[in-house]
């Protein structure tokens, strides 16, 4: 029974540490009661938050999500042309088969870049760039081209997240290997 109490006292000892911690980092918590204090930093984590996407708009910087997006660039006047331009994004996890697959997609389009910004955090990769077509003037044609250039970049994402599932299990570490003497 002594153990049980004193393993408890050390719990409630380390949760008294990181509230009075997080007392310090979040401002006006100072005299706020556990539950109200819980609150205030979860208001004060959503703030900061939304300050970090609104300081990385219009900066390559990866985020938590996997997403892909494709955007017409330019105006009517482009297309007029029978170029049409469009910004494409992949933001996924980073791994070394992402930029060959990305290369072999594009390839497959036949398109040709103009930019392209590539970034990478905590593991995690976003590529944007921008490519031009031609001969796409019609606009069912742009449409089909966007929806092409999507359909490629979704497949190299779902690539990369089914590659998750195929990493080898912990499990199968534990078994015993057979070596032969010959």
């Amino acid at each position: 029974m002594k153990n049980h109490s004193e393993a408890e006292r050390r719990r409630r000892e380390r949760i008294n540490s990181h509230l009075a911690i997080l007392r310090r980092m979040v401002p006006g918590a100072d005299k706020l009661d556990k539950a109200a204090l819980l609150a205030a930093v979860i208001n004060h984590v959503k703030k900061l938050k939304e300050t970090a996407a609104e300081s990385s708009r219009g900066h390559t910087i990866p985020s938590d999500a996997d997403e892909v997006r494709v955007e017409v660039e330019g105006s009517a006047a482009s297309c007029s042309t029978g170029i049409v331009t469009v910004k494409a994004s992949l933001c996924c996890e980073d791994r070394p088969e992402t930029l060959v697959d990305l290369k072999q997609a594009l390839q497959t389009l036949r398109l040709k870049t103009i930019g392209a910004e590539i970034s990478t955090l905590n593991g995690r990769v976003k590529n944007v760039l921008v490519m031009a077509a031609e001969g796409n003037s019609g606009t069912v044609d742009r449409h089909l081209f966007v929806a092409s250039v999507h359909q490629a970049l979704k497949s190299i994402l779902d690539k990369v997240n089914s590659q998750v599932d195929l990493l080898p299990r912990a499990s199968f570490s534990n078994k015993r290997r057979r070596i032969s003497p010959f």
